[in-house]
């Protein structure tokens, strides 16, 4: 999938030479994935590969699998900055949530969520992120929408802390150490991106 962006020249790697050797180091390894998981299982990983490219509209193999993988280091780790109370550790949350999703499939269409076609994967999704999938039976210890709503927090961070990302957004990567010389409002460094209409 092509994705659309105004800074079509624009590649944020190029200036990797301006950041703290820990910070290229982090950065060049999210172009790197592995494909081996701590956490997820091979059913669950698939599932998430279908859910995050509907979730961000992009379905690019190698953005998508460090998505996966980051969730997993994230589910992993045990690691919470917040959680609303009555709520479970994001780790049980979102497995149980794909487990409840891996049955509520199979008993309604016989079909793991990754084999249906993407309208049916939206209509369930959508339902998921009311509270309202069914059969109700299975989904009934697991918040539908709070686990909704972890998967898009954790998606979108992921998302967009890729690399290509950046370059696909106009962003020009950490700052440090070189930081930001022109702050009035219009104008640009000479490093960040320029919009192709201004290229």
């Amino acid at each position: 999938m092509n994705k659309d962006t105004y800074y079509p020249t624009y590649d944020v790697m190029a200036a990797q030479h301006e950041w703290d050797p820990h910070t290229r180091t982090i950065v060049n390894e999210r172009l790197h994935t592995g494909g081996d998981y701590l956490s997820l299982t091979v059913v669950e990983a698939e599932t998430l590969r279908i859910w995050c490219s509907l979730l961000m509209d992009d379905d690019r193999g190698e953005i998508i699998q460090y998505v996966i993988e980051h969730l997993d280091r994230s589910l992993s780790s045990g690691v919470e900055s917040e959680r609303k109370q009555g709520l479970p550790p994001s780790s049980v949350l979102v497995k149980s949530g794909l487990e409840a999703l891996d049955d509520s499939c199979q008993l309604l269409y016989t079909e793991r969520f990754f084999h249906l076609e993407d309208e049916r994967r939206l209509e369930i999704m959508t339902a998921i992120s009311s509270g309202e999938a069914t059969p109700f039976e299975v989904w009934k210890t697991v918040p539908q929408e709070a686990f909704f709503r972890k998967l898009l927090t954790l998606t979108t961070e992921a998302y967009y802390s890729h690399p290509r990302i950046w370059s696909e957004i106009g962003y020009g990567g950490p700052a440090y150490p070189r930081g930001y010389v022109r702050m009035h409002p219009g104008q640009l460094d000479p490093w960040e991106a320029k919009p192709k209409y201004e290229a």
